[in-house]
């Protein structure tokens, strides 16, 4: 297997901290956005979007989504299990993923799509929308702080995919000025302590 990997990217650092809880290690090509990596036709023919993550398989196969990628990993090494361990706890785990993926993670790529300067000339910024995706972002912590006043993960009692990506959204949020409020002490704690976890950096 080949990881094509972008250092920065939110998406890309779910894969690797899910490749860092399992303990698993491949080989990884670091792509270079300001260089055009993901435009080349080589690697276009890998992933026609041009975006990253991409798992490529030995037997050529490609997996471009790092939720799917996460699923196929976790399949062939099922512990430590991070999207469930029956049927239900799996179905517990895509709900809150979903919800993670959708009403934070989107919104924090929105703002910084449409509020940061590294995306002028490389993306149509409409500022008023990233405003919007900035705002939304600031009341699903709202949410979120409620939602952990009485647990310490998002799902199944135990850091899991879930968790990942909530981490990966707010690193990218904070990343550009995005913090938690202050009055959010549930959120902030759950933050401490996934940031601590020795995968945080992969």
């Amino acid at each position: 297997m080949k990881l094509y990997d972008l250092k920065a990217g939110l998406n890309p650092r779910r894969v690797r901290i899910f490749l860092a809880e399992k303990g698993l290690e491949i080989p990884r090509v670091e792509s270079d956005l300001p260089r055009g990596d993901n435009k080349t036709p080589e690697f276009l023919r890998l992933n026609p979007l041009g975006k990253l993550p991409v798992l490529e398989l030995d037997d050529g196969s490609v997996l471009t989504e790092s939720v799917a990628i996460c699923h196929y990993l976790e399949s062939l090494h099922p512990e430590p299990n991070l999207c469930g361990r029956d049927a239900l706890e799996r179905a517990q785990i895509e709900m809150w993923d979903r919800r993670m993926e959708f009403d934070a993670a989107a919104h924090a790529i929105g703002a910084f799509v449409h509020l940061h300067p590294f995306w002028i000339g490389r993306e149509t910024q409409v500022a008023a929308f990233g405003e919007l995706s900035r705002d939304k972002l600031l009341q699903r912590m709202a949410w979120l702080n409620d939602e952990l006043a009485e647990r310490e993960f998002i799902a199944a009692g135990r850091y899991t995919l879930a968790d990942i990506t909530l981490q990966c959204a707010l690193v990218m949020a904070k990343g550009i000025g995005i913090r938690i409020p202050e009055q959010h002490s549930n959120l902030a704690r759950w933050f401490a302590a996934v940031t601590a976890r020795p995968t945080a950096r992969a």
